[in-house]
Parts: structure tokens; C-alpha cells; sequence
């Protein structure tokens, strides 16, 4: 059995894939793994750089650009990864960004830390982006009604240092601090079979963005924790596919409001629900009211 599978769903960044894929070869430590690459249908020859240089990679060159939560599972469902899945899946499960470049040893050190405790079900490390600065996202909140309007009226900014405002990227947290989080990112998802087999893979109606705050959440409603890990640090480019895409901001709103639907629009009084759809309205703009108007269009 492998310790591990890793599923890395690449769009149109070549260069950067090739850094990841030498970074994971290179790791260091008594971890077993296999890597299948998901190629969302890039023009720029991704795919056949991964055929020629590394062969060991499992390859799925998809026809067409189905998105981030469907490729993923793509990959998940080729190790064997599943709701109800035996004993032969890996022991654990890692989704891992193209955009990313692993230190030798964060394989090895994150499967040891996650052996240690098994009532995690979830880790990620810190991430940090090529100018040295935090990736915020790295360890999050749940975006609550509350939480969610703290951010879109500003005050989350406005008061980054406060436990109220600041809860959405948990700025005030010291960032060399582990901590149980509500989510990590998908830029770096590690997690246990057993919470896969529990709660099962990505949900599809997202396209990009949302789908790991969703698998977070559902993974602490079934019992086990998320953890952000700061001992291991993996550089993120950030956004090295989704700024090519011209539908990347509207689907950042899109996901916002599946993941309110879903999850908090049965519990919310009738004027914050009206205030969150007003706000999602302003900064998802045009393409994103017929989805307001119409609960079924955004899960389409």
C-alpha cells in the first residue's frame, strides 16, 4: 500500500509544473507515493513535457477544462481514492498546486505529523508566495454570514489584528503558530483516506475556488480536525492559472454563493440573508445576478 497519492491538476503553466514535479522527485525520507498529473487541456505542451520528463508520472490529459474540483477527482478516483473506498487507496491523499515547490523533507514531515494524531484529518503548511509575504489563505475561517460580511464591507482590512474582523484569513494569528483552523487551501491539501471514505471527493457543482472550503467543512462535520502546520514552508506562485482565465473573478462570487446555499442559508434570518446576497450582488456583478435570482442556476 502507498502512503501516499498526490493529484496535481495543471492549466496552462508548463514552467511551473516542471519546478513542482522536480521538487516532489526529490524529496527526502521513507515515503512511498505516486503522482497523476491532470492536464485540464493546456495549449502551451504541459502535457508532453510531463510525457518526456517524467515518466512516472501518471498522466490524464483531459480533452477539455471541466475544472478544479472535477479534475481533481479525476485523479483521486485513479488511486483509488472514493466514498467507501477499501483499504488498498493510500493512507493518504494530497492536492497539490502546479504553482508550488516543495522543501525536501515537508512529505515526509507532514505524514509523520499527521500519523502522530489521528483525529486530524486535514494539515497544510505555511505557504508563502515568491515576495516572502503570507499566503493568506493558507489557513482560514469558515465564510459564515457574519464573517463573510465582515469582508465585504472592508473591515476585515480595516482591522486585520482584530479576533472579530480578522477572522476570514485569521490575521491575527502569529503565522509560525500551529494551530486548528476551518480550512486550509487546495494549493496544499493533505489529507486522511478515513475522511475521504467518510464524507467522499470534491463536490463538482463548483468550478474553481470554494470546493476545498466545502471538503474542509464537511471533514469537520464528520469529526476530525484541519490543521495548519507552519514547521513545513512550500513556496506558492498564487493564481499562476486562474489569472489567465477571464471567468476567475466571477467564480470566486459564483463559489461564495454555492457555499452560503449550501451550508447557511437554512439558519439565516431573512435580513442578513438579504444583506449577503446584496453584497455578493455588488462584487460579483453582472454575470453573477441571474444566479441570485435563480437558486438552481449556480448549482448548474
Amino acid at each position: 500500500m502507498l502512503d501516499l497519492g498526490i493529484v496535481i491538476v495543471n492549466w496552462n503553466t508548463c514552467d511551473l509544473l516542471r519546478d513542482c514535479l522536480a521538487s516532489i522527485a526529490v524529496s527526502q525520507g521513507d515515503v512511498s507515493y505516486q503522482v497523476v498529473l491532470v492536464d485540464n487541456a493546456s495549449s502551451d505542451g504541459s502535457a508532453d513535457m510531463v510525457r518526456r520528463e517524467f515518466p512516472d508520472v501518471t498522466l490524464i490529459a483531459s480533452p477539455t477544462n471541466d475544472g478544479f474540483p472535477t479534475a481533481n477527482n479525476k485523479g483521486l478516483r485513479a488511486l483509488g481514492f472514493e466514498q467507501d473506498c477499501d483499504e488498498s487507496a493510500p493512507r493518504y491523499a494530497l492536492v497539490l498546486n502546479p504553482d508550488t515547490v516543495l522543501p525536501p523533507t515537508a512529505l515526509h514531515d507532514l505524514l509523520a505529523y499527521m500519523d502522530a494524531d489521528d483525529t486530524i484529518g486535514v494539515v497544510g503548511p505555511k505557504l508563502v508566495m515568491l515576495d516572502g509575504h503570507l499566503d493568506l489563505a493558507c489557513r482560514r475561517s469558515f465564510p459564515t454570514p457574519e464573517i463573510s460580511l465582515y469582508r465585504m464591507t472592508g473591515l476585515s482590512k480595516l482591522f486585520p489584528r482584530s479576533r472579530r474582523f480578522g477572522r476570514y484569513n485569521m490575521t491575527y494569528l502569529d503565522p509560525d503558530i500551529e494551530t486548528e483552523v476551518d480550512s486550509v487551501v487546495g494549493a496544499f491539501m493533505l489529507v486522511r483516506r478515513a475522511a475521504i471514505q467518510r464524507v467522499g471527493l470534491f463536490d463538482e457543482t463548483f468550478f474553481m475556488y470554494g470546493e476545498d472550503l466545502d471538503w474542509a467543512y464537511r471533514i469537520k462535520q464528520a469529526g476530525w480536525k484541519v490543521m495548519y502546520q507552519p514547521s513545513v514552508t512550500v513556496t506558492h506562485v498564487k493564481r499562476a492559472a486562474s489569472r489567465q482565465s477571464r471567468r476567475a473573478p466571477h467564480e470566486f462570487y459564483r463559489s461564495m454563493l454555492i457555499f452560503y446555499r449550501k451550508h447557511y442559508r437554512a439558519t439565516t434570518p431573512w435580513w442578513l440573508h438579504n444583506l449577503i446576497l446584496l453584497g455578493l450582488a455588488l462584487k460579483g456583478g453582472r454575470p453573477l445576478w441571474h444566479e441570485l435570482r435563480n437558486p438552481a442556476a449556480a448549482a448548474s
